[in-house]
């Protein structure tokens, strides 16, 4: 029974990173989308670039989250570090389905609104909260 209390508070904690880690993705997309309506697009670039980019974000949005929410949000001695599979997958998820939206509504997608960069961008923000939190 001690088992399960547990996962049920992995999983709500990894549900909190999860949350912490789409509010920031958001910010930036918002602030991507609000660019590229006053920019040219360039659709030459580099997708390896971007990925560096977009992980670079994640790792400075990890440490401004630390400036909020300077504690783990998943506290599990058993299931340490469950978070770091788990929010990354569901924030990317989360980023493909705002994606989705936005083909449907006939708006431009950024790479951000895709599962891969949705990815790339919340690895680096778990890792950076993993190592960091007590």
């Amino acid at each position: 029974m001690e088992i399960l209390a547990e996962l049920l508070l992995a999983i709500l904690g990894g549900l909190a990173e999860f949350l912490v880690e789409v509010f920031f993705s958001l910010l930036v997309d918002l602030g991507f989308h609000s660019l590229k309506a006053t920019t040219a697009p360039r659709e030459d670039r580099n997708p390896i670039l971007a990925g560096i980019g977009y992980a670079l974000l994640g790792s400075i949005a990890g440490g401004i989250s630390l400036l909020i929410f300077p504690n783990s949000l998943a506290r599990s001695e058993n299931l340490h570090g469950i978070s770091l599979f788990i929010s990354p997958v569901l924030t990317g998820l989360a980023m493909a389905g705002l994606g989705w939206l936005l083909e449907r509504s006939d708006k431009r997608r950024l790479r951000l609104d895709s599962f891969v960069y949705g990815f790339i961008f919340a690895m680096p923000m778990a890792l950076v909260r993993f190592y960091f939190t007590d």
